[in-house]
C-alpha cells in the first residue's frame, strides 16, 4: 500500500480501535470515533475523561490506533503516545451540536476531553502484502498537514 492508500483508508474509516494497558498491565482496547487528522501521524479523539481508556492513559500514554476496512481488507496500525487534552480549544474543536446529551456541561463538561494520538511508526496491510511505516515516513508525508475533519468533508 501507498501512504496516500494508507491515508484514504484512514479517512474513509470514520472510527478506530485504540490499545491501550489497563492499571492493572492488562492490553485493553475500545472502538472510537475518529475523523480528526493531522496526515496520518496524528489523530484527535473525543471521549469520557471518565472512561476506563482516558484514566489507563493518563498513566501509562502509550498506545496504538488501528484502522481498517473489512470489506476490501486491509487495515493499518499506528503505535505511539497519547496526550490527554483537558483544555477549552481542543474541547471546542471537536465539539458537536448534539454532544451535550452526553457531556450535560456543555464544551467545559469535566467528564469530556479530547485526546491527541501521535504515531511514531506504523505497519499496514492488504491482501497484496504487508508494510511498515517508519517515523522519517510519518514525518515527511505529514509536513504542512493541518488537522482535518473528515466527517464534514
Amino acid at each position: 500500500m501507498t501512504l496516500k492508500e494508507i491515508d484514504n483508508l484512514v479517512k474513509e474509516s470514520g472510527f478506530a480501535s485504540i490499545g491501550f494497558l489497563d492499571e492493572d498491565g492488562n492490553p485493553s482496547i475500545r472502538r472510537v470515533f475518529s475523523t480528526w487528522h493531522k496526515g496520518l501521524g496524528t489523530h484527535l479523539i473525543s471521549t469520557n475523561t471518565s472512561s476506563q481508556h482516558v484514566q489507563a492513559l493518563l498513566k501509562n500514554n502509550r498506545a496504538c490506533l488501528y484502522f481498517d476496512n473489512c470489506q476490501t481488507f486491509q487495515g493499518v496500525c499506528f503505535t505511539g503516545t497519547v496526550i490527554v487534552h483537558f483544555d477549552h480549544e481542543h474541547k471546542a474543536l471537536l465539539w458537536n451540536e448534539g454532544d451535550e446529551k452526553y457531556y450535560p456541561n456543555g464544551v467545559d463538561d469535566e467528564d469530556y476531553c479530547v485526546l491527541e494520538f501521535r504515531a511514531d511508526h506504523g505497519r499496514y496491510y492488504r491482501y497484496d502484502g504487508i508494510g511498515d511505516i517508519s517515523a522519517k515516513e510519518l514525518a515527511e508525508y505529514d509536513k504542512e498537514t493541518e488537522f482535518i475533519n473528515y466527517a464534514q468533508k
